[in-house]
């Protein structure tokens, strides 16, 4: 009995510290996303963007600022969340703007 006492401990050890990573991964600064939102909307704006898929360019671009300031403030995952949803919204202005070529 005593064995099972001790594994049963080491598992709810072992599932803690995962779920401490997981959680911490979570509320990490998105700087990755933060990157990959410029990004896009970057390459967005390269093949015009801008006048070829202005609304969806526009909402990339308010998103992204929504996410800067989120990030100011320090409010990580709304930050993350909306840098992602900039990153989607520049690629649709791309792919836009590309087949108003």
């Amino acid at each position: 009995m005593p064995i099972l006492k001790q594994q049963n401990k080491i598992k709810l050890l072992l599932a803690s510290f995962l779920l401490g990573l997981l959680l911490t991964g979570c509320a990490g600064i998105p700087v990755q996303e933060m990157s990959d939102a410029r990004q896009a909307l970057q390459t967005a704006a390269e093949v015009g963007a801008k006048d070829k898929a202005s609304t969806l360019y526009s909402e990339a671009s308010g998103l992204l600022t929504q996410a800067e300031s989120a990030l100011k403030l320090s409010d990580y995952g709304k930050a993350r969340e909306l840098a992602d949803k900039a990153k989607e919204k520049a690629i649709l202005a791309r792919k836009q703007a590309l087949s108003a070529q």
